[in-house]
C-alpha cells in the first residue's frame, strides 16, 4: 500500500511538472510573436475542461494602455460562420426545415440560377454564389448600413461561378443568405436568434452580434500595423459582415461554446455529426475538418476590419485553442498551431531558435522558378545575391533563409519552406508549413 501510494505521488509529480513545462512554452510561443510585434490579444488552451493557458497580451485600447485579458471583447470575423450553421441545424431539429431543401422554397423571389441551390451547398461553400466581399465595389460599400434584403441584392443577380455542389469556393454571399433564411424560418433577427438559442442556453455572457453604436463592455479597440506602426483599422458597418462575420466573444466565452457544441449540450448527436463531416476542401459546416499531424482538428479561422482570430478543437483528447488578436495579421492561426503542439508533446521551433547556414549559389539556383500553389495563387522564388526570395501573388517579396539544404524560414513571418526533389535531384515542388497547415505548389 505504502509503495502504491508513493508511486501514485511520483506520477502526480510527474504530471504536474510536465503540465508547468507545458505550459511555459505555450507562453515563451505567444511571447515570440508579442515580442516580434505581429500579435496581441488573448489566448486560452484548455484540455478536458481543464485551463492549461489564459492570459492577455498587449492592449485592448493602445492609446489607454489599458491591457486584454481573458474577459476582452473581440470580434470575431468568419468565426461567426460556425454560430450561424449550428442555427440552421437548431432550426431543422425544430422541423422548420431540411438543409437539402432548395433555397427557393423559403425565397420565393429566387433567381433561376439559384433553381439547384440547397442550404447544404450555402452550409459547404459548394453553391457558386460569387462572395460579395470580393466584389470590385467592395471597399466603397462596407462602410453603409444595410438590411440582409439590400445584401443579398448585391450578389443575387451574378452569375454562379460553377454548378451547384460540383467545386468548392469560400464565399461570404452564402453565409450572408443563411443569416436571412434564420431570419425568414424564425421570425427573429439572427442577432436575436442566436443570443436566445445559443449564448443565453450556454451561459455565453460576454458574447452578442457587434455593433457600430452600442456601448459594449469590456470590447477591444481594432487595429492594422503599418511601416510607421499600429493605426486604427478601417470602418466596416457591422450589418455588412451579418451572419458571415459579426459576432464577437471572448476566449473564456468560446470555450463554453466548444464544451458545449462538441459535449452535446446544443446539437443532437445526429446534428453535430452532420456539422463535423466534411463534404469538399475539408469543409463541413462553418467548420474546416483535417488532420493535424496525426491528431484530428477542427478548426476555423477569421479575419475583419482590425480583428484576426483562431478557434480549434481537438476531439480525442478535447483540446480547445482560442487566440482572438485585435491586430491583423497571420499571427492567430499560427500561434494556434504550435500551442496545439505544445499540448500534444511535440517540438516546436521558433522563428528565433532557427538556426541560418550557408548553402551553395549553385544549389539555390535549382530553386529557383514559379510554383503553382491554388487557381490564380502562384509563388515566385528568385535568387538576389546569395539569398532566395519568394513572393506570392498579390504580395510582397519576402527573403527566406536556409536551415538546411531544402528548408528555408522568413523572418518576417512564421513559415517553413519545404522543396522537394525527385530521384533524379530535379526539384518538383515546395511545401508551404504554415499556421498548421501544409500547401504544396508544383513547379512550372
Amino acid at each position: 500500500m505504502i509503495r502504491r501510494i508513493v508511486l501514485v505521488a511520483l506520477l502526480t509529480l510527474t504530471c504536474s511538472a510536465q503540465e508547468e513545462n507545458s505550459t511555459a512554452r505555450m507562453e515563451e510561443v505567444v511571447q515570440s510573436f508579442v515580442s516580434a510585434k505581429q500579435f496581441m490579444g488573448s489566448v486560452l488552451v484548455a484540455r478536458d475542461g481543464k485551463v492549461l493557458l489564459s492570459h492577455g497580451y498587449g492592449y485592448a485600447n493602445f492609446e489607454w494602455a489599458i491591457p486584454n485579458s481573458p474577459t476582452t471583447k473581440f470580434r470575431l470575423g468568419s468565426i461567426t460562420k460556425q454560430f450561424t450553421a449550428a442555427c440552421i441545424l437548431l432550426l431543422e431539429q425544430r422541423g422548420k426545415l431540411k438543409i437539402d431543401d432548395p433555397v427557393k422554397k423559403y425565397m420565393a423571389d429566387a433567381p433561376a440560377a439559384w433553381d439547384k441551390i440547397t442550404i447544404y451547398h450555402l452550409l459547404t461553400h459548394t453553391s457558386g454564389i460569387p462572395s460579395f466581399t470580393g466584389f470590385p465595389d467592395y471597399r466603397s460599400t462596407e462602410a453603409v448600413s444595410t438590411t440582409p434584403e439590400q445584401l443579398i441584392a448585391r450578389f443575387r443577380d451574378k452569375p454562379l461561378e460553377f454548378e451547384p455542389g460540383t467545386k468548392w469556393n469560400y464565399s461570404n454571399s452564402g453565409y450572408a443568405l443563411l443569416g436571412y433564411l434564420i431570419e425568414k424560418i424564425s421570425g427573429q433577427s439572427y442577432s436575436d436568434f442566436v443570443q436566445k438559442n445559443i449564448f443565453d442556453p450556454l451561459g455565453m455572457k460576454d458574447s452578442g452580434y457587434d455593433s457600430n453604436s452600442a456601448i459594449i463592455a469590456h470590447r477591444a479597440e481594432g487595429y492594422t500595423p503599418k511601416a510607421k506602426g499600429l493605426e486604427h483599422s478601417g470602418y466596416i458597418d457591422m450589418s455588412i459582415p451579418f451572419s458571415a462575420g459579426a459576432l464577437y466573444s471572448t476566449t473564456e466565452d468560446l470555450l463554453r461554446w466548444e464544451q458545449g457544441l462538441f459535449g452535446g449540450k446544443l446539437l443532437s448527436a445526429a446534428s453535430l455529426q452532420k456539422m463535423m463531416t466534411p463534404f469538399k476542401n475539408n469543409y463541413a459546416f462553418g467548420l474546416g475538418v483535417r488532420d493535424d499531424k496525426g491528431h484530428k482538428v477542427i478548426e476555423h479561422g477569421g479575419g475583419i476590419e482590425g480583428f484576426s482570430t483562431q478557434l480549434a478543437y481537438y476531439p480525442d483528447d478535447k483540446l480547445a485553442v482560442a487566440v482572438l488578436g485585435n491586430l491583423n495579421g497571420g499571427a492567430p492561426a499560427a500561434i494556434a498551431a504550435k500551442l496545439a503542439s505544445v499540448a500534444h508533446g511535440e517540438k516546436v521551433v521558433l522563428t528565433s531558435e532557427r538556426k541560418e547556414i550557408t548553402v551553395s549559389p549553385k544549389i539555390l539556383a535549382t530553386y529557383v522558378g514559379t510554383y503553382d500553389m491554388a487557381p490564380n495563387f502562384q509563388f515566385v522564388v528568385t535568387l538576389e545575391g546569395d539569398h532566395l526570395v519568394t513572393q506570392a501573388t498579390g504580395q510582397p517579396k519576402i527573403p527566406i533563409f536556409p536551415e538546411s539544404d531544402t528548408t528555408f524560414f522568413p523572418k518576417v513571418v512564421d513559415a517553413e519552406i519545404e522543396f522537394v526533389k525527385d530521384n533524379k535531384a530535379e526539384v518538383k515542388e515546395m511545401i508551404l508549413h504554415q499556421g498548421g497547415h501544409d500547401t504544396r505548389g508544383v513547379k512550372k
